[in-house]
């Protein structure tokens, strides 16, 4: 008997990415690198946090983007409660109490 764990049951160990392949040159994270080194100090982190300004998790910096953020599912779910409270006010409509 084993704990499931054995090898050929479809498990396979999880892969993380190399940590080099996120940069801190391009980020708000570089600013923040530069303040730091005026008062000579330095975040060793920050290369950790860089993922988060990067390709599809990029931040949407315009106005615009942070007032639309989830417009098209709010919007979506606006009509399908829309057209549900119309056709459930409809149904009472049609009852007789």
């Amino acid at each position: 008997m084993g704990t499931g764990h054995e090898h050929g049951h479809g498990h396979s160990k999880f892969e993380l990415p190399d940590y080099r392949q996120w940069k801190v040159e391009g980020t708000p994270l570089e600013n923040v690198q530069k303040k730091l080194a005026l008062q000579g100090l330095r975040d060793p982190w920050a290369r950790n946090e860089a993922w988060r300004y990067m390709g599809g998790f990029k931040h949407c910096d315009s106005f615009l983007g942070v007032v639309f953020k989830g417009f098209k599912w709010g919007f979506a779910a606006f009509v399908i409660a829309a057209g549900a409270e119309y056709m459930l006010d409809s149904y009472n409509k049609n009852k007789d109490h």
